[in-house]
């Protein structure tokens, strides 16, 4: 696909269903591809949240990190806490809550972009809450960790994606909040229908 064409697609499939009440909800954006069986079973009803993001943050947020496990192999990525408070501690909280554990990368782009986090395996759903943009001096540079959403900056919600190559065009338009310091090459494997499993452990060196 081209990219430009892609990241206009980006833009408005990503998580068209992060500001319904839950988890449940459906967009009416059509999927990227087909559901798959693994995508199917984990779209039922999950973890309840409120309409609102989780409030204050995470203590030492700089000093944790992320594990996504995932069967091609684990990816180890360190947070910005400083530039994007609200999604780092929204995305700490998932993961220790288990909304991630069992959930697939729905949409994989060769060369561009991952992403998965969506309770739907679709592409449609959320955590029953929305972000505000923190957009920031991040780059889009290979193993960027940033924050999907809709045509509405604030509209991020559990949707994730995992930068593979060249994406400068995305630059200050998604909030980044992390960078893959391990298993990139783990990143470029996934397959559509891939499942995860994300813990939340020390920062190790």
């Amino acid at each position: 696909m081209n990219r430009s064409l892609f990241a206009l697609a980006l833009v408005l499939l990503l998580a068209p269903g992060c500001a319904q009440s839950n988890s449940s909800a459906k967009a009416s954006a059509t999927p990227t591809a087909p559901v798959t069986t693994a995508s199917a079973e984990v779209a039922k009803p999950r973890l309840t949240y409120t309409a609102a993001p989780p409030a204050g943050k995470v203590p030492e947020m700089e000093k944790l990190q992320a594990i996504i496990e995932t069967p091609r192999g684990n990816i180890r990525i360190k947070f910005y806490p400083k530039e994007a408070p609200k999604t780092v501690t929204s995305f700490i909280k998932l993961s220790r809550d288990g909304f991630y554990d069992g959930l697939t990368f729905h949409r994989v782009e060769p060369g561009f972009v991952v992403q998965g986090g969506d309770p739907q395996g679709d592409g449609s759903g959320g955590p029953g809450y929305t972000l505000p943009a923190e957009f920031n001096a991040h780059k889009h540079v290979p193993g960027a960790v940033a924050m999907a959403r809709t045509m509405d900056p604030n509209s991020a919600g559990s949707q994730f994606y995992i930068v593979l190559g060249e994406a400068s065009h995305l630059d200050n338009q998604y909030t980044v909040f992390g960078q893959v310091l391990d298993g990139q090459d783990v990143a470029e494997k996934l397959q559509p229908g891939d499942s995860m499993k994300i813990k939340i452990e020390p920062l190790k060196p």
